[in-house]
């Protein structure tokens, strides 16, 4: 790598959390106190909410209402990936495969305060603390330090879930 492209890559580099995390008049907006659960139908944090709580309920129906097709998730559980128009329903199943296999079950999201909440017109990126607790053949796991990480797209029906991540957090 000849050294003029070299600084350009380490100026790239340099740059990207700032540039990130910059404002754009007019196309973003960042907003400085997230919003609560309370949050207004119309922003993506509320899809997220949706998302989670239809989770915590077992309504694979209603998580795939807050996803747009086709959509994407990464989870720590093989095999790691689901994309695809049924990307949601696809990956609960296996979720409930695996968790039978593991006498796991009563599985349930408390999602923290976001801490990122970025709108770009029509896109929008969340990234979420969360906390998952479980149960394992009667025993309750509380794995603590998660993070939901969410990329939505403003659809004509409104937000929707393009993509998910879950990082793992440390059970206990």
């Amino acid at each position: 790598m000849k050294r003029r492209d070299f600084n350009r890559f380490a100026l790239g580099i340099g740059l990207s959390p700032i540039l990130a995390n910059a404002q754009v008049v007019g196309q973003t907006e960042t907003f400085a106190q997230p919003p609560s659960k309370n949050v207004v139908a119309d922003h993506p944090m509320a899809a997220v909410r949706k998302y989670v709580d239809a989770f915590n309920q077992g309504d694979a129906a209603v998580m795939a209402s807050t996803f747009a097709v086709p959509g994407s998730i990464l989870d720590g559980m093989a095999p790691h990936v689901w994309q695809g128009p049924t990307a949601t329903q696809d990956w609960y199943r296996d979720v409930l495969v695996e968790g039978k296999q593991h006498g796991a079950s009563d599985y349930f999201i408390t999602l923290g305060e976001p801490l990122h909440n970025t709108v770009t017109g029509d896109s929008a990126y969340v990234v979420v603390p969360a906390t998952m607790t479980f149960n394992v053949r009667g025993e309750q796991v509380t794995q603590s330090g998660a993070v939901f990480t969410v990329a939505l797209r403003k659809l004509s029906e409104g937000w929707r879930i393009a993509a998910w991540a879950w990082a793992k957090g440390t059970p206990r």
